[in-house]
């Protein structure tokens, strides 16, 4: 299984959690750090407390000897709750009391005010001189006093207070990657399934590079899809039932005023096939926009296809085949859907036949291009508008005033492009001085050569196009 690509949310999202615990990590070790060196040593202010009962301590001694130095003890246990003893240079007691073997083991754990309070947890004991340096006090650090008395509030600060704010803020950035865009999209779905048919998610969220702008930029095409179908399907509608008008009130007039019986059959009949060719070909539009079917491609003859056709067309129309001459290279092979392939080019002849001018010509010509072949049939009518090119593909366009020949429906080139494009081909109009260019742009067929084709092609068209 292949990785997906580099602005995957798979990356956005391992980036985010590798970020959070990279954070939450140096946090934890960084601040931890910085936490245990500002705790390690007295502060200026308990060295000062500490040297006040040093003082206190050595004036008892001066004033009242080992009576007054038990005073002090008493007191300073009293208040600190803390053991302390005053000793001289030797570390013989000065009080009445004289050291027992516990007193003079924790004699050999004192350190000086400058020195480090020792390992987390621990009390330590500290030594502080008098002024002669003659005695010193020694007592346990109390507690009010001790550097570390806040450090399991940091403990559970840097512990479980900090990851849960990382969280939070993790949980805050994720909703805005991932569950701020789904809530547009969400809100643009309601939209559109309440029948706002503009409702689109927009560059915001389509613009991104990850799964999330792929289903925008979807989700905005087949808005855009839906919205052109429905608009399509109405207009066409619409057009269907004014060109029904037509022939049912010609048939309406008539039946009421029409005498000869044999005449009013014959009409009846002409005015039904066209109704019935009007809906099919309808209906085959509709169906080529809205299901786009998946046709099965093959290697096609284009010359051996516009014999079959041009054969047809000049039995219907009474043409001379001469006048709807072949151009093409003899290697013209390209790969497409016969039978939808036939039927556009059919369509794009019988056009250019019905508004050609008496003794015209009808003409096909090509050339490949790389892996393509440019088909053009060119026919010496008065042409189109340049501002009315794109409009004959359009269905029920009919351009009478510009062109002979306006009876047919308007459905014939509206099809032809439908059936190209879904063959990966485009189809399109050009005007020159005279007349008018249908281009046609169709893959070639890249293993088969014209020759071994020729022959097959030839019996299925004719079978296509009966």
């Amino acid at each position: 299984m292949s990785l997906p690509g580099r602005h995957s949310l798979l990356w956005k999202l391992s980036g985010a959690l590798a970020l959070f615990c990279l954070l939450l990590v140096s946090l934890y070790v960084d601040i931890g750090r910085l936490l245990l060196q500002n705790t390690s040593y007295l502060s200026d202010s308990t060295k000062a407390v500490l040297g006040d009962y040093a003082r206190a301590a050595e004036r008892a001694w001066r004033e009242d000897g080992a009576e007054g130095v038990d005073g002090f003890l008493r007191a300073l246990r009293a208040r600190e709750q803390v053991w302390a003893v005053v000793v001289d240079t030797e570390l013989r007691s000065l009080s009445s009391q004289p050291l027992d073997g516990e007193a003079r083991q924790r004699l050999d754990f004192v350190r000086a005010l400058d020195f480090s309070v020792g390992r987390p947890g621990g009390t330590p004991t500290f030594s502080i001189p008098f002024s002669d340096d003659q005695a010193r006090l020694i007592m346990e650090l109390p507690q009010r006093l001790n550097p570390r008395r806040y450090n399991d509030i940091w403990e559970v600060l840097l512990q479980r207070v900090l990851p849960a704010v990382l969280a939070v803020l993790l949980g805050l950035l994720l909703y805005r990657v991932l569950i701020a865009p789904l809530a547009i999209l969400r809100r643009q779905a309601v939209a559109l399934s309440a029948g706002d048919l503009d409702a689109r998610v927009g560059p915001g969220v389509g613009g991104r590079q990850d799964e999330l702008g792929e289903l925008a930029r979807t989700f905005d095409h087949m808005a855009g899809r839906l919205q052109n179908t429905l608009t399509f399907q109405r207009q066409l509608l619409r057009d269907l039932s004014h060109e029904l008008r037509t022939p049912l009130s010609r048939l309406r007039v008539a039946g009421e005023h029409e005498q000869d019986i044999v005449a009013l059959r014959q009409r009846l009949e002409r005015e039904v096939e066209g109704m019935e060719k009007l809906i099919g070909d309808t209906l085959e539009l509709v169906w080529l926009d809205t299901e786009r079917p998946s046709l099965p491609l093959e290697p096609i003859d284009i010359g051996r296809l516009w014999e079959v056709l041009r054969e047809n067309a000049g039995f219907e129309s009474g043409w001379d085949i001469q006048r709807l001459p072949c151009e093409l290279p003899a290697d013209c092979v390209v790969r497409g859907h016969l039978n939808g392939l036939a039927q556009a080019l059919e369509n794009v002849l019988r056009n250019a036949i019905r508004h050609s001018p008496e003794g015209g010509v009808v003409r096909l010509s090509g050339r490949r291009e790389g892996n393509h072949w440019w088909l053009c049939v060119e026919d010496q009518g008065p042409g189109v508008p340049q501002q009315a090119l794109e409009a004959i593909f359009r269905p029920f366009t009919r351009l009478n005033a510009a062109r002979p020949g306006g009876d047919g429906y308007g459905l014939g080139l509206a099809i032809a492009r439908s059936m190209v494009q879904l063959q990966g081909g485009q189809l399109w109009a050009k005007s020159p001085e005279a007349g008018l260019r249908i281009h046609l742009r169709l893959p070639a067929d890249p293993g088969e050569s014209a020759p071994q084709q020729q022959a097959p092609v030839a019996a299925q068209a004719d079978s296509a196009l009966g």
